[in-house]
Parts: C-alpha cells; sequence; structure tokens
C-alpha cells in the first residue's frame, strides 16, 4: 500500500480513536457531574418514577424569628392592656378623688350654713332673753317706754311726748279710766284706758305680743298708737279727741 493511502488511512483510524476517546470522556465528566450533584449517601439507582417536589426545609434560624415575632406581639398586648388598666384606675381614682372632695366642699358648705344658723339663732335668743330681762317700772313713765319699745318693733311711728301729752288729755294716767258720757258710751261702747279706746278700735289695731285686755295700759297705749298712725300720721299728730 502507497504511504501516502496508509497515511491517509491511519490518519483517519486516528481520528476515529479520538473520537471515541474523546465521547468517553465526555461522558465520564457527565457522569462525574451526576454523581457530585447526588447528596452523599444517596441512592444513585435511576428511576423513571417522575421526581417528587423536595419538601420546604426551614431553618432553625427562620423557627426563631417567627417564636420571637409572636412573642414580641403577645408583650406587645400584655402591655397595652396594662396601660389601658393603668389608665382606667387612674381616671376612677381621679373621679373618686373629685367626687370626695365634692363631698367635702358641700358638708363644709353644710357646716358653714349650720354654723351661720346657729349663731343667728343664738343672736335672737341673746336678744329675746335681753328682752326679757329688761324691766319697766309699773306706771307711766314705764308703761310708754315698754309701748315704745313694742311699737319700734312693728315700725309704728311715735314719741315719748307725743304719748304722754295724749294720755294726760284723755285720762290724766289712769289706766282703768272710761267714759260713760260722750257719744261712744249714748251707743254703748264707751271709750276706757289710757288713751281712751273704744272696744272695736282696741280689737281692729291690737298689736301682737301686748295683751288682750283693754285697760292694760301697754296694750291700751299701743293700740292706739297704732290706730293714729293709720289716721293721723303719728300720735304724735293728735291734739284732741280722736
Amino acid at each position: 500500500m502507497p504511504k501516502n493511502i496508509f497515511s491517509r488511512v491511519q490518519s483517519r483510524s486516528l481520528t476515529r480513536h479520538h473520537k471515541i476517546a474523546m465521547a468517553g470522556v465526555a461522558t465520564l465528566g457527565a457522569v462525574a457531574i451526576g454523581v457530585s450533584a447526588v447528596p452523599s449517601g444517596a441512592s444513585t439507582k435511576t428511576t423513571t418514577e417522575a421526581a417528587q417536589p423536595a419538601a420546604v426545609a426551614y431553618s432553625n434560624q427562620q423557627i426563631k424569628d417567627v417564636k420571637a415575632s409572636i412573642t414580641d406581639q403577645m408583650a406587645g398586648a400584655s402591655l397595652k392592656a396594662e396601660q389601658i388598666a393603668a389608665k382606667k384606675k387612674a381616671d376612677a381614682a381621679a373621679a373618686a378623688k373629685k367626687k370626695a372632695a365634692a363631698e367635702a366642699a358641700k358638708k363644709k358648705a353644710e357646716a358653714a350654713r349650720e354654723a351661720k344658723e346657729a349663731a343667728s339663732r343664738a343672736a335672737k335668743r341673746a336678744e329675746a332673753k335681753k328682752a326679757a330681762k329688761k324691766s319697766y317700772p309699773n306706771n307711766l313713765d314705764g308703761w310708754i317706754r315698754e309701748s315704745l319699745d313694742v311699737m319700734k318693733k312693728h315700725g309704728i311711728p311715735g314719741s315719748y311726748d307725743g304719748i304722754k301729752r295724749n294720755i294726760i288729755r284723755e285720762s290724766s294716767g289712769n289706766p282703768k279710766a272710761i267714759n260713760n258720757w260722750d257719744i261712744n258710751a249714748i251707743n254703748g261702747i264707751p271709750s276706757k284706758g289710757l288713751l281712751q279706746v273704744i272696744p272695736p278700735t282696741f280689737k281692729h289695731w291690737h298689736v301682737p305680743g301686748t295683751s288682750w285686755d283693754i285697760y292694760d295700759p301697754v296694750a291700751n297705749i299701743t293700740a292706739a298708737c297704732n290706730y293714729a298712725a293709720d289716721k293721723y300720721g303719728s300720735m304724735d299728730n293728735v291734739d284732741s279727741a280722736y
């Protein structure tokens, strides 16, 4: 066989061997790659079954984070509940304090009012006691002065001189004086007492706190002055029979 032909054959033969070798190397590389992708200890048995989806695995760090989040939420909720409870407690305490202050103020006001009323009653009792203790002589001067004190309490005008002047003219100072001769006597209602008052006039103008006896000096003077104040403005304005 010529050399050049052998050379071409040899060349073709080598090329084919080379191709076979190269295919083998590629196959070995693929196997190596496949083996390296399989986890250690895993079976290398091939199967025609469809590959199952791998289960999702969570690392310890992820689980820890989830637990921490829930714990934080629970802690936050607990803190919020405590804050709400504390606010309610504070509000209740403030309301109770306000109510207590209002009740204390009310009691204080009531105590002040009661003290004021008690003081007023005491003053009135003292005044009444003083008035009760005040004594008047049982004579014309005493009768006039006592009558003037009664008149003052009831706002009836009149003076000591005006009363005394009319008493002297009407009865000469006799509390039992009676007129049996004038028109009133003729009509059956004679004038009586220090200021010669007829019974109907005495009853109508009688002043509370005095006797209903028309011959009582103080009652007679006070009723007559009450009548004169209404008709003449005051007993001081009376200068004759009235």
